[in-house]
């Protein structure tokens, strides 16, 4: 199920680090260990929980991990960092995962990158300036017989073309 949402004028979109959401972090790590035998065990969940609450995985975030989980911050940063679905940075409300390997290359994921860089001002990494997209390079999300493909927040999407892929990012606002 996709989350439609309008951006209304001068919304902020960074996501706030707030009390409130540090202490929701902390009772969900600490239910999560008790879900897995060691400390350890409980920190690739712990990291999604974070980055649920905050959006990414903020460094006040890693803190709260760290303190809790006895993993060292460094620790953490490194496998925040290893994983794709980890995000690291405030990203846009709507993530699109565009997958640029051999098949959807061969397809023209190129020139969809080239295009989202044109149109909407949304490079590799970037975020648009209204906050409503973020763009991740892929290197294969498994559609290779339908490329060129991406996810987009939790929905698939095959056969993108610049006019498809326009009706689709127009679809959420």
């Amino acid at each position: 199920m996709t989350r439609h949402h309008a951006l209304k004028d001068n919304e902020d979109t960074t996501p706030q680090v707030t009390e409130e959401k540090l202490r929701l972090l902390r009772n969900k790590i600490h239910y999560l260990m008790g879900l897995y035998p060691s400390y350890q065990g409980a920190l690739l969940p712990s990291l999604y929980a974070a980055q649920e609450i905050f959006g990414y995985i903020s460094p006040e975030a890693i803190g709260e991990v760290s303190n809790i989980t006895g993993v060292s911050a460094a620790q953490i940063k490194g496998v925040a960092c290893f994983y794709a679905m980890y995000k690291t940075k405030p990203m846009g409300r709507h993530i699109i995962q565009l997958c640029t390997n051999v098949a959807c290359m061969i397809e023209g994921a190129e020139d969809l990158v080239a295009y989202l860089g044109e149109k909407y001002g949304l490079t590799p990494g970037g975020t648009t300036q209204d906050g409503r997209f973020s763009l991740v390079i892929m290197e294969c999300i498994g559609a290779c017989g339908t490329a060129p493909s991406m996810i987009l927040d939790s929905d698939s999407y095959d056969n993108l073309t610049k006019d498809r892929l326009d009706t689709l990012l127009e679809s959420y606002k």
